[in-house]
């Protein structure tokens, strides 16, 4: 079992549920915009936020940012160790540091003594992009092993100033070459694992990527806290990272989907009606399990176990509340209307039982 590190009210590690984290892409420097993105995270479920820490006026935002938000605040730092000192001094709930580019053992030894001071952690975060040039292989290129030896490293300077407050990463835009490198580093320490796969992509292909490389290293019971690294909104970032982990039923919050991949039997515009409904009943937070089905040669098995089912006909469909039809013959261009109020009466007299 991994150690046990808190950052903030989060404990990552032990038997303790994976958490889900994002970065702000919005300049640090402008706290109201970065604030507001961390509100929008915090509402789809990121329970730990990183940002980028540039400079010194990104550094000086902290203080203010830390104070209008609620979730745990991360620095991202790489270059500058003046940068981690500062962010230490700003309050943050943890470190990101670089072995990749930052060397210096001095400069270490003075971010690892504050942050002890300070009583926060340090995620060693080698990533395939930024190894420094002793641990690339003879063409220059990075490797797995190139990548935990960098981390290593890093770990034994923090271990020899007596610091094992450590979360370790190794993330590469390689699926292969991260699964290598996780899967070696648990043999050599028993520091909890913040997982993804980085430069993963737009949000089609990043996705996909994604959640190859990380549903791979939960289902091996590897991972304590997970980014899902997307260009664009890190919003997506968090459903995204809440799909994976409820397909792998470690944790689920807000909807999942069983939806008929259609054929030729299909008499309704399934597509249209499960992108409506998905869009319409994305501000959903309890679990909960649908079912939208084409038809019913299938459709009645894969349903089962589902609260609400949605079944087509010819032009018309039938809603289900566990298995038992409540709305017959809907109307194509009611459905998407009438399942989405049949969910939402479900979870109002769900919460009202409760």
């Amino acid at each position: 079992m991994r150690r046990v590190v808190n950052v903030g009210d989060v404990k990552i590690g032990g038997d303790n549920p994976v958490s889900v984290q994002s970065m702000t892409n919005t300049d640090t420097r402008d706290v109201d915009a970065t604030v507001s993105q961390i509100e929008r995270l915090q509402e789809a479920g990121c329970e730990i936020v990183r940002v980028a820490v540039p400079d010194a006026d990104a550094a000086a935002a902290l203080p203010q940012i830390k104070k209008r938000i609620d979730l745990p605040l991360v620095a991202d730092i790489h270059f500058d160790h003046r940068l981690a000192l500062a962010s230490i001094d700003a309050g943050v709930d943890k470190l990101r540091l670089n072995p990749g580019n930052i060397t210096d053992p001095k400069r270490i030894e003075q971010v690892v003594l504050a942050a002890k001071g300070a009583g926060i952690p340090i995620r060693v975060g080698a990533n395939s992009g930024s190894l420094a040039d002793e641990f690339l292989d003879e063409n220059g290129h990075a490797t797995a092993d190139g990548m935990v030896d960098s981390a290593l490293k890093e770990i034994r300077l923090l271990e020899d100033l007596d610091f094992t407050d450590i979360v370790v990463s190794l993330k590469a835009t390689d699926v292969m070459m991260t699964l290598a490198a996780y899967r070696r580093i648990v043999r050599e320490v028993d520091y909890p694992l913040h997982i993804g796969i980085t430069e993963a992509g737009t949000p089609w292909g990043g996705t996909i990527k994604s959640s190859v490389g990380i549903g791979i290293l939960l289902a091996d019971g590897l991972g304590d806290t997970l980014r899902v690294s997307l260009t664009g909104d890190p919003v997506e970032e968090v459903r995204v990272a809440y799909q994976i982990l409820g397909a792998l039923d470690l944790r689920q919050r807000g909807i999942i989907y069983r939806v008929c991949p259609t054929c030729g039997r299909t008499r309704i515009d399934l597509f249209k009606i499960a992108n409506e409904i998905q869009e319409r009943l994305s501000d959903v937070r309890e679990p909960l399990v649908v079912a939208l089905m084409g038809c019913i040669v299938n459709g009645i098995g894969e349903a089962k176990d589902a609260q609400i089912s949605l079944f087509g006909g010819e032009g018309n469909g039938t809603i289900s509340i566990a298995g038992k039809p409540v709305k017959r013959a809907v109307p194509e261009n009611r459905l998407a209307d009438e399942f989405v109020s049949t969910v939402r009466e479900y979870l109002r007299e769900r919460r009202n039982e409760e």
